[in-house]
């Protein structure tokens, strides 16, 4: 997918995935390899090489079995949640990232250089491991990625952003979901399912361009309030003055509840 945008000629600032693709090393050299930054999430039991690790031959025990035949690493690996278990709090670095409908988004940020094992090539490559620690309600949640991007080229505050910014089709395809009905299609056969989605794409662009027409106008415009103006054309049951209305009321509470959060200041979270 990423390689036919390529050839069409879109230009795009980064790659993001979730963990599920950035567990693939294959991907990641393939990404860089064309030229693009990728900002890969990656699971907590990754394993990490703090250093460059070499095959060796491990030396046989004295007295002991066979001499070894199979080559290991000469470094000790560690799993992703261990090595940040191990961290001390002036390793960490807090940052402002952006802000939301609730307030800013910020936390905790630490980065190392680091080597993992491509088992494809059997070769040991270097990433920038980027961990995020957001406290919650629930306790610490913290996220980890890699990255191709380097700290001479980006700030740390500009690599938190990247990370951050996988939130945005993650929300996109909740929209698709309930809001568009993606998840409500009942066909039986593949091209069917093909022929739903696409269908679903189609619409989701659709009210995307309707959000940007409307921005400067109706910042806080949502698919809901798309998706009920236009039931309410199909189905004429309020007149156009008291639709304008219930939107109106609805972005006016949206808007004071993000505002409660920036205390003297008001922030507009669309701009």
């Amino acid at each position: 997918m990423v390689q036919h945008q390529l050839e069409l000629g879109v230009e795009f600032d980064f790659v993001g995935a979730d963990g599920f693709y950035g567990n693939d090393a294959e991907l990641a050299d393939n990404l860089n390899d064309s030229g693009c930054i990728y900002m890969l999430d990656v699971h907590c039991d990754q394993p990490v090489f703090l250093e460059e690790p070499k095959w060796v031959l491990p030396q046989k025990a004295a007295g002991r079995g066979r001499p070894a035949e199979v080559v290991k690493p000469d470094k000790p690996s560690f799993r992703g949640d261990e090595y940040c278990k191990a961290l001390e709090k002036e390793d960490w670095t807090k940052i402002k990232v952006r802000n939301t409908a609730k307030g800013k988004l910020k936390g905790m940020y630490h980065f190392r250089n680091v080597f993992i094992l491509n088992k494809t090539r059997q070769t040991f490559e270097r990433r920038l491991l980027v961990i995020r620690k957001i406290k919650t309600k629930k306790g610490d949640e913290i996220k980890y990625s890699f990255t191709n991007a380097n700290l001479v080229q980006y700030t740390e505050k500009a690599l938190a952003y990247m990370q951050a910014q996988r939130y945005f089709v993650e929300h996109c395809i909740k929209e698709s979901k309930y809001v568009l009905g993606m998840n409500e299609f009942q066909t039986r056969k593949w091209q069917a399912w093909q022929h739903q989605v696409a269908m679903n794409i189609m619409v989701s662009c659709f009210f995307l361009k309707e959000k940007l027409l409307c921005l400067d106008d109706l910042p806080l415009l949502s698919a809901a309030d798309i998706r009920d103006w236009l039931f309410f054309k199909f189905i004429q049951a309020k007149t156009d003055a008291e639709m304008i209305e219930l939107m109106f009321f609805r972005h006016l509470r949206r808007q004071k509840d993000i505002n409660r959060y920036y205390k003297n200041e008001f922030i507009n979270v669309s701009k």
